[in-house]
């Protein structure tokens, strides 16, 4: 696995990477029901198929690394749901040959000419996307490090054991948990991963922590390739992109907010006001302010990021005028 020079050969060649949208509200877009603890994993059971045909329209959208659905498949959560271990180690393993699988049917489309191989990210969710009660956006589990540790070591040894390119430990909201897959990544030599965050505001995390700490907690681990925020709102990233560009990490900067609606947990709906009409515009201020890993996240769909690309290849192009 050698991510690093696979994210600058992107770089290098265009100047960014395009990360893919939302997939469990892309799913809900298309009519699936994922009312349901497991939400995406669901689908993994009954319909994985429908999976597939996500990844592979976000790749023919113009993304360059399209993200698995194992952000809430856990070994335990899957079991819950009266599978075996076998079955559950199985599914995610599965979410990796899922996001393979559509890589393959495109690079066999047309739409594929001139474009690099894309690049699977294996998701590693938050031990909130677990719980299922929102706690991904508070970061409030009275858990220490080593308790997280081990709640995400069963499936990041399956999905180290994949071909996934990279790992994306996603929606963190507690720099406790973020310590702790810090700590799985320095065990794991052949694994690199970005580190993004679920945010409150432009200089905090969900837990309430600055952004700046975590930057410094990470910013030495030869592993962690990036970091960044998700699942914010894309009011708070143009701010959050400059405190993490400030701590002058050597990092590469990763951002893919939410459309900048809310969802409650309890009622199960998304509220508030879309904030993300303008998706492409905002991702060009991003891209100027230093972030080079850029997507959407819930509420985002195939349509964002084929905007988005277009609007930061005509970026590039001005610039190179």
């Amino acid at each position: 696995m050698n991510s690093d020079s696979l994210i600058d050969i992107f770089i290098k060649k265009q100047g960014f990477v395009v990360l893919d949208g939302g997939l469990a509200t892309e799913l809900e877009n298309r009519g699936h029901d994922l009312d349901h603890r497991l939400w995406s994993a669901r689908l993994l059971i009954h319909n994985p198929e429908a999976i597939l045909a996500v990844h592979r329209s976000y790749l023919e959208a113009g993304a360059d690394c399209i993200i698995t659905s194992s952000y809430q498949a856990t070994i335990s959560g899957l079991m819950d749901e009266g599978l075996s271990e076998k079955k559950a180690r199985n599914l995610i393993k599965k979410t990796v040959d899922l996001a393979c699988d559509a890589r393959d049917v495109f690079l066999d489309t047309i739409g594929a000419k001139n474009r690099i191989r894309p690049l699977i990210a294996a998701s590693i969710g938050p031990y909130g996307a677990y719980l299922a009660n929102g706690a991904e956006y508070r970061g409030d589990y009275q858990l220490s490090v080593n308790e997280l540790k081990d709640f995400h070591l069963p499936r990041w040894e399956l999905l180290s054991d994949t071909s996934a390119d990279v790992f994306a430990c996603e929606t963190i909201p507690s720099i406790v948990e973020a310590e702790a897959l810090s700590l799985l990544l320095t065990d794991t030599p052949n694994i690199q991963a970005w580190m993004s965050f679920s945010c409150k505001d432009g200089s905090h995390i969900s837990d309430g922590t600055p952004i700046e700490e975590c930057v410094f907690l990470l910013n030495d681990n030869p592993r962690v390739l990036a970091i960044g925020i998700n699942c914010t709102s894309p009011d708070h990233i143009l701010s959050l992109i400059s405190k993490i560009a400030g701590c002058k990490t050597t990092k590469r900067i990763v951002v893919y907010p939410n459309s900048g609606e809310r969802f409650d947990p309890h009622r199960k709906i998304w509220q508030g006001i879309r904030s993300a009409d303008d998706f492409s515009q905002l991702a060009v201020q991003w891209y100027k302010a230093s972030a080079r890993l850029i997507g959407g996240c819930c509420r985002t769909g195939p349509n964002y990021i084929a905007d988005l690309r277009k609007t930061l290849i005509e970026c590039q192009m001005s610039k190179s005028k």
